[in-house]
């Protein structure tokens, strides 16, 4: 068991060197490695391993002996504490897999600093699969007046303010991911052009509308709305109703990024909804790029599920 954990994860760092920066970045991603139930993200020389199937469950001591003896780990931290577990049988679970460490680990990407919280981040601590888009924003925010909604820790803006962005707003409805953007933007030395508030998007944008503010470039990276089937027609409704609004706020000539992180919310889907809440918004958009995850999240042609994140670039004129 040990040789065939030691060769998939082997073959998913091989592939990982040849597309993308590995300093950060996930090792494996379930099916997509041929390791269905488990996830692996890299944090500099630190690991975060989630569990979600039963079979995975118990080569958890073989997984943690190859990072450390193989990958030179200094640490792994489990992060198995999400709610499809329980329909394996299994509890929700989190904590150290090998000796304590402090949890906060300062990260750079894109020339980009953070400080991830392993411990008590969403999913494993960071959002590693918007690392190309994030990175595609560049060119586009130079010189201009940015909004970046759900920023979490302030990753989209970031990026905007290092690539010499006129003035960046962040917003997110957690007042903690805010604290964290704060210290990640002072972190860059970017905290004058980079500002953080804590709002909840629907209702500013909203408000920001009727008050007529606008912006050169708006980022949208809503959480999933959908995380099953059942749920898809509220979704779409969701994904409408925030897209309408975020494209009120775009200056005419500005750019609109807007994504969906719903495996259950397909491109075609996506491209409709967001073309109804430009006619109800009275814009025209102009695709720019049509993007996906990044390249250490590989999208596996005969699953499905692989395949789940959206990103889209337009104009609007």
């Amino acid at each position: 068991n040990y040789d065939f954990f030691k060769r998939r994860f082997e073959a998913a760092y091989e592939y990982r060197k040849t597309v993308i920066d590995t300093s950060s970045c996930r090792l494996i991603f379930g099916e997509a490695d041929f390791l269905p139930g488990l996830t692996v993200d890299k944090f500099e020389d630190y690991y975060v391993i989630q569990i979600s199937t039963l079979g995975m469950d118990k080569y958890r001591d073989i997984i943690v002996k190859i990072l450390v003896d193989e990958f030179g780990a200094k640490g792994v931290y489990e992060r198995s504490d999400i709610k499809t577990r329980e329909i394996e049988g299994l509890e929700q679970t989190k904590g150290f897999l090998t000796e304590p460490f402090d949890t906060n680990i300062e990260i750079i990407e894109n020339g980009v600093k953070y400080i991830v919280d392993l411990e008590n981040g969403q999913k494993t601590g960071f959002f590693l699969d918007q690392k190309e888009n994030r990175a595609a924003m560049h060119r586009i925010c130079k010189d201009k007046d940015v909004l970046d909604c759900f920023t979490h820790t302030g990753s989209f803006a970031l990026n905007a303010g290092i690539a010499g962005a006129k003035s960046v707003l962040g917003i997110d409805v957690s007042q903690h991911a805010i604290d964290c953007a704060r210290r990640n933007a002072e972190l860059n030395n970017l905290q004058d052009t980079v500002k953080f508030e804590c709002h909840n998007a629907f209702d500013v944008l909203g408000d920001w509308s009727r008050e007529g503010k606008q912006f050169d470039v708006v980022i949208l990276d809503p959480p999933a709305f959908t995380k099953s089937r059942n749920t898809i027609k509220s979704a779409i409704r969701g994904y409408k109703e925030i897209n309408l609004r975020g494209l009120k706020m775009v200056k005419p000539g500005g750019y609109f990024a807007t994504c969906s992180c719903s495996h259950y919310m397909s491109e075609e889907q996506l491209k409709k909804t967001v073309q109804e809440a430009a006619h109800d918004a009275r814009r025209t958009l102009r695709q720019v790029e049509i993007r996906t995850q990044s390249a250490d999240h590989p999208i596996l042609w005969n699953s499905d599920e692989s395949y789940y994140l959206k990103f889209f670039i337009f104009q609007v004129v």
